[in-house]
């Protein structure tokens, strides 16, 4: 039987965390609760669950320093929880490492599909081999770089190379596309979706984390065009 994969709900309010983990529950979830960041910390390095829905307003350490703590050592998902609808703290949220953002009062069934949905398309790095086999499956290649939306990986000059589901498919899409031209609003929609209602500016922040750890390339580049938006520039296409 396969195992129930674990979530930690971190929430001083013990009656939305009860009413969260009631939800999940139901959905063969199986759920811890803590209710302030240090406890957070320490559950998460002992639980090890396989999502985090972590509350932002918490007595003593707040979930961004928690948020900050986790990200340091682990890239298990994170869903961020705030009555706070402000752009900056969606921005600085996901600055931060978070996956998602769900804006309380939230629906039951759409929190539900978020969570399946991240947990869907996160998958933890395979074990580097001594000698890689050859991608299979939906992949796009680049002289030094292999983006597979398959298995979720990435590799780059012959290295994985770690990042979240949104990163590495705002990247798949952008380099399956070369040369072409698409606005932050395409982005959104077509990485998105229906999941997501946020401003643009998450565009630019994903940007700007997948150029901290793909740098420009001599035949390739995440290139910004400015007043529209991206494209994944390359001067040879390898088939």
């Amino acid at each position: 039987m396969k195992a129930k994969q674990k979530i930690l709900i971190v929430d001083d309010d013990v009656n939305i965390a009860e009413l969260i983990s009631l939800y999940l529950t139901k959905e063969c979830f199986d759920t811890l609760m803590v209710h302030d960041g240090e406890e957070a910390i320490k559950q998460f390095h002992s639980y090890q669950p396989d999502l985090v829905l972590l509350d932002l307003m918490l007595p003593g350490i707040d979930g961004y320093e928690v948020c900050r703590q986790i990200r340091r050592t682990s890239k298990t998902p994170i869903i961020m929880l705030s009555a706070k609808g402000e752009v900056f703290d969606k921005v600085l949220g996901l600055e931060l490492g978070a996956d998602d953002y769900v804006i309380k009062p939230f629906d039951s069934k759409e929190l539900v599909a978020r969570v399946r949905a991240v947990l869907r398309r996160f998958q933890p790095p395979a074990v580097e081999e001594d000698a890689p086999p050859a991608p299979t499956g939906d992949y796009v290649s680049y002289p030094d770089l292999i983006i597979n939306l398959t298995n979720y990986s990435v590799q780059y000059y012959g290295e994985n190379i770690e990042m979240p589901p949104k990163e590495l498919e705002l990247l798949y899409f952008l380099a399956s596309n070369p040369n072409q031209v698409f606005t932050r609003e395409q982005l959104l929609d077509h990485i998105w979706g229906y999941e997501y209602f946020g401003d643009t500016r998450t565009v630019d922040v994903h940007i700007k984390r997948l150029r901290e750890k793909i740098k420009d390339h001599s035949s390739w580049s995440l290139a910004t065009v400015w007043g529209i938006g991206y494209k994944f520039e390359v001067k040879t296409i390898k088939k």
